[in-house]
């Protein structure tokens, strides 16, 4: 089979495509035949090297996949052979084929190509658990979603349309036009126009319940100064230490962005009626019967019609340094997939 590697901390060099054994299922593992395979902003920062959780390199990145079971082990129940479905890895899905547990397996809908079932996990995980688990968004409230074009984005922008709420969204102009179409009330420029002052006068001072912020650094403060009286801060990545040459440069820019960031005493909280929070679903694979039920969850959205993942892009595994490229430039809207 063929395997996307990541050779080492560096630019778009560092990527190569190698040919390896096919993987062998233990008694209690699936063989999926890989269709579609997400990507995501960890696995760029893995590339640089800004990624504490990659495992060593050379390595196979890669969290979500989709496909068809080829192969089960003695202890798998036989009618998983040749299903549709959907899968979370920790590591190695990108590539031809993979082994995963029972547990990290769904059934794909029919509704549902490979490449936006690929697009689930990671992206609505994510957004699920900032908006419905931990930020408890409610109908009445409103929503400020940051980088409302991105994978995340579009996921938060479903769960929060499903569930009611007012929703707020930065994005560069270009990409407003379609946040329009798939509902966004308020799209905020934020590369023309400083985005909590637009904020600030779209809701006459008084600011948000709900803020998802994966910018990280100064933003923080200035998403944690936007909240409203039972304003909930949610925190899930550091975008804006994101620097396209890797290595030492990236690191540098790291540190300078985590010097930047806010520190929370627990005494304004309480004065303020405020929370802040933070997510990261790579650090939640303890919490598999969580897990299952949040997919499940969203897994009915899309029986029910109002999920709907958008791929913006696919690009084969030997155009992945071009699937970099086109994230770390912003272009995406929504999510992009590698495929085979």
């Amino acid at each position: 089979m063929r395997q996307i590697l990541n050779t080492g901390d560096g630019g778009y060099e560092v990527l190569k495509v190698e040919e390896v054994a096919d993987p062998t299922p233990q008694n209690n593992e699936l063989l999926i035949d890989v269709r579609a395979a997400g990507i995501n902003f960890a696995d760029i920062l893995a590339r640089k090297g800004t990624y504490q959780d990659a495992p060593p390199k050379p390595c196979v990145m890669g969290y979500e996949v989709s496909g068809v079971v080829e192969a089960i082990g003695s202890d798998i129940d036989p009618d998983w052979r040749g299903r549709e479905v959907i899968a979370t890895t920790r590591f190695k899905g990108q590539a031809e084929k993979v082994v995963v547990a029972p547990s990290q397996v769904f059934e794909k809908p029919d509704s549902l190509s490979f490449e936006q079932a690929a697009a689930l996990p990671v992206n609505y995980i994510t957004a699920w658990v900032l908006i419905e688990v931990m930020g408890s968004l409610q109908p009445y409230e409103s929503i400020l979603i940051h980088n409302a074009g991105g994978g995340v984005g579009l996921a938060a922008l479903e769960v929060a349309r499903h569930i009611g709420a007012t929703t707020y969204g930065t994005a560069s102009p270009g990409k407003h036009e379609f946040l329009l179409e798939k509902g966004l009330d308020h799209p905020i420029d934020y590369r023309n126009n400083d985005w909590y002052e637009e904020v600030m006068e779209m809701t006459e001072g008084r600011g948000l319940e709900l803020i998802i912020d994966p910018l990280g650094g100064k933003e923080w403060k200035r998403s944690y100064k936007a909240l409203r009286s039972t304003g909930r801060l949610g925190m899930f990545g550091v975008s804006s230490a994101s620097d396209s040459s890797g290595g030492f440069t990236a690191k540098l820019k790291l540190l300078a962005t985590v010097f930047k960031m806010p520190f929370f005493h627990p005494v304004p909280l309480i004065d303020k009626n405020r929370g802040v929070f933070g997510v990261n679903v790579g650090h939640l694979w303890h919490e598999q019967e969580k897990a299952r039920h949040w997919v499940q969850q969203l897994l009915q959205g899309v029986e029910d019609g109002w999920l709907s993942p958008h791929v913006d892009e696919t690009f084969t595994f030997d155009e992945v340094a071009d699937a970099h490229r086109y994230i770390e430039e912003r272009r995406n809207i929504g999510k992009v997939v590698l495929v085979p």
